[in-house]
């Protein structure tokens, strides 16, 4: 079930958020949707890193380089 939400934007964001869903051929809700699961993907990540930080650091593992050479 869906659920609307209403929300205000600056008009010169609003035409840039409506040129940016012409450019993609999506309506203007489904690049809201897609932007703010984007977004929930990337504080998740992000929280994920953090937690795992502490570990790696522990275990000597500070760069992509170092990860790259644990899985190679």
């Amino acid at each position: 079930m869906r659920t609307t939400m209403t929300i205000s934007l600056p008009p010169k964001l609003q035409r840039e958020v409506a040129k940016a869903a012409r450019r993609d051929q999506i309506t203007l809700s489904e690049y809201v949707r897609k932007a703010i699961q984007d977004k929930l993907w990337e504080d998740a990540f992000d929280a994920s890193r953090r937690a795992a930080l502490p570990r790696a650091q522990a275990l000597g593992i500070y760069t992509d380089e170092d990860v790259f050479k644990l899985v190679s």
